[in-house]
């Protein structure tokens, strides 16, 4: 059966690569599955169809036959558990990268995500630079964490996994705003991601939404 995903269809990272379905996108492209994309705007996110689907209003969603789902990293749990590529077959080690998966949806991206939105949302704000401060501190903690763990290693343990998918997508929030570069094994590893092919399919594949949608 065909794998439907839903995309942003104005996605306002503006082709960078930072909406959440490139994590499913990069999952189905490692794996080698093909997938339709519906591409929905901000106002068919909150009507009943796609509610349905999504309780939150949001992207993406996975339709597979009769399955249903949402949330980025519960998808690209479901297709690393029904196809080879993404978790070892060693259970222990398939526990680890799960862990990190994890990790990076609950430790390593809240802060992340938090300071994208409040420079965003509160920079006219007068507590702005304070909750700044806060934030940036948090996330250095966390990468620091990350980077004595990481050491010289090329993935967070052993081969790549779906743990080292989502870390990375998480990583990259951080591009351009200089904090990551104070880590250069964490920059040297979101590079890593980056230059495999499967990464590079899926962000040509979302760039390309982003482009037609700009020139349209």
């Amino acid at each position: 059966m065909t794998i439907t995903i839903t995309a942003f269809e104005r996605s306002p990272d503006g082709g960078k690569g930072l909406a959440r379905d490139m994590r499913v996108r990069w999952a189905l492209e490692e794996v080698g599955q093909p997938y339709d994309v519906r591409l929905l705007s901000f106002k068919a996110m909150k009507e009943p169809a796609h509610v349905a689907l999504h309780p939150f209003g949001q992207i993406p969603t996975y339709e597979e036959g009769d399955l249903a789902l949402f949330e980025s990293g519960a998808i690209v749990f479901h297709i690393a558990e029904r196809h080879a590529g993404l978790l070892p077959d060693d259970a222990n080690a398939r526990a680890r990268a799960i862990t990190w998966m994890f990790a990076a949806l609950t430790t390593m991206e809240p802060p992340i995500f938090d300071r994208d939105l409040a420079k965003v949302l509160e920079r006219d704000e007068p507590w702005y630079e304070r909750r700044l401060r806060v934030l940036e501190d948090s996330i250095r903690k966390r990468l620091g964490d990350l980077s004595r763990r990481l050491g010289d290693a090329d993935w967070l343990d052993g081969a790549f996994s779906a743990g080292d998918l989502l870390m990375v997508t998480v990583l990259l929030r951080l591009k351009g705003s200089g904090i990551l570069d104070e880590y250069p094994n964490l920059s040297a590893y979101v590079v890593r991601g980056e230059a495999r092919p499967a990464y590079k399919r899926a962000f040509d594949a979302q760039l390309a939404v982003f482009t037609a949608a700009s020139t349209g």
